[in-house]
């Protein structure tokens, strides 16, 4: 199961327990995730007809689908125009970053208390690529570790809270890593940053883990705050 499939895994809510309303939204989902969808200057309309000859469903599980998606902010609809992809504004995004990094600080600390000596013994194996100086596949095995790393930090925590919240807002911020990894990031500070922050994991100490995260999550913001116009002008998003 790749990285993307171990979320979406989890991503069905409560409410879709309807077989064919969960499938939908499922595939739906995976769709949006893998989206680029800030390297395109318009919006990105989904297709209800097509999708539903895609997966081979009737119309009514992708409406259903598509409600709870909007509801969820990652998708809106438009009256006699359809249905069309949420891009987020640039003070949105980093809004997001600011809640991820929180919560990856505070299941970090739980991680320290709560992991067995096995499970942070696995990490540098099971993030082995921030360990490689050029990996094969280039960037983006070091994007999918960074991605995985806050879902795996709130398994460790053993907070199915901190972990859903988390999973929501990884979904809505994939298509941001993605356009940010090709653009500006600095593989060099990204291996060492994560490095110390599975030191400190392996060392227990919940003060450095926490702190370690939450200058890397200043430091996506500053990212995004200097990505040039893909994600919306200054003045747009102010």
């Amino acid at each position: 199961m790749s990285t993307l499939d171990s979320f979406l895994a989890d991503a069905v809510p409560a409410c879709s327990e309807s077989g064919l309303r969960a499938l939908a939204y499922k595939a739906i989902l995976g769709v949006i995730a893998e989206l680029r969808i800030y390297d395109h200057p318009g919006e990105l309309q989904l297709d209800e007809c097509k999708l539903s000859g895609d997966l081979r469903v009737s119309r009514t599980p992708i409406r259903e689908a598509l409600t709870i998606l909007e509801h969820q902010g990652f998708v809106r609809r438009r009256p006699r125009h359809g249905v069309f992809v949420v891009k987020k504004t640039r003070r949105e995004i980093i809004e997001m970053v600011y809640a991820c990094a929180a919560l990856e600080s505070m299941a970090v600390r739980l991680a320290c208390a709560k992991a067995t000596e096995a499970q942070l013994g696995a990490l540098r194996a099971s993030f082995r690529a921030l360990y490689e100086a050029d990996p094969t596949g280039g960037y983006h095995r070091y994007f999918e570790a960074r991605w995985q790393f806050c879902r795996h930090a709130a398994t460790l925590a053993q907070c199915a809270e901190i972990l859903s919240m988390l999973n929501h807002l990884l979904l809505h911020l994939r298509s941001v890593h993605e356009t940010i990894f090709r653009q500006s990031i600095d593989l060099a500070y990204l291996r060492a940053a994560y490095r110390a922050i599975i030191e400190a994991l392996e060392l227990r100490d919940a003060e450095l883990a926490s702190r370690l995260v939450l200058e890397r999550g200043f430091r996506f913001a500053h990212d995004i705050e200097s990505c040039g116009d893909c994600f919306g002008s200054p003045k747009a998003v102010a």
